[in-house]
């Protein structure tokens, strides 16, 4: 399977792909296990805490259900470093060409980030297909992405950024968006309170 169709199967799996920020690797497990609980089974784990590459690893050997991806890829190491642990795909912010370069070589899908009409054609032109628009909200969200839809009709997103369960139902219907990505699914609060049945009961509602 090519990476535009892994990517693409992976994007296709739901509406939502939560953004998990974990903190502390204890909550790794129970958090993935309450999302999958909740029929949410694609993951982003964000590389932004320290705990991030061991919570990937143990969801990965404890939550077979999960696909778990990494987030806030933003260099070539931390995608050799995600590919190392076996991550099903991996998400970044831009689009830089070291890190196009090194995934043009890498065991591991990745989907790049877009804010423009020009990096939405500069990653086209790598043969990607499918591409994460952020931040969504901030630089022009469903008007936006209405506007790429004629000029650019290959382009399918995943806009990230500010959206809210009220917001995605608005960026869903756009015909060059596959799913949306949102926080919402995960609330830190909810982690650091242990509060699993509530993330497992936003997951099912958010379906």
């Amino acid at each position: 399977m090519s990476e535009a169709s892994q990517i693409a199967a992976i994007l296709g799996q739901g509406p939502v792909i939560p953004v998990i920020l974990v903190e502390d690797v204890a909550d790794a497990v129970p958090l993935a296990k309450a999302l999958v609980a909740g029929g949410v089974r694609v993951l982003e784990v964000t590389l932004r805490t320290e705990a991030a590459l061991e919570a990937i690893r143990r969801i990965l050997a404890e939550v077979p259900d999960a696909i778990v991806g990494a987030g806030t890829v933003l260099t070539p190491a931390q995608l050799d470093a995600v590919a190392t642990l076996g991550a099903a795909f991996a998400v970044s912010p831009g689009a830089t060409p070291a890190l196009l370069d090194a995934a043009a070589s890498s065991p591991v899908p990745l989907l790049p980030g877009t804010a423009t009409a020009s990096e939405v054609m500069a990653v086209l032109e790598r043969g990607y297909t499918h591409m994460k628009l952020f931040p969504a909200e901030a630089v022009g969200g469903v008007a936006l992405l209405s506007s790429l839809a004629s000029p650019l009709p290959a382009a399918r997103f995943c806009p990230t950024g500010g959206i809210d369960p009220e917001k995605a139902k608005r960026y869903l219907a756009c015909p060059n968006v596959v799913c949306v990505g949102g926080s919402w699914l995960a609330p830190r609060d909810a982690i650091r309170q242990g509060d699993w049945g509530r993330i497992t009961d936003l997951a099912r509602a958010t379906l």
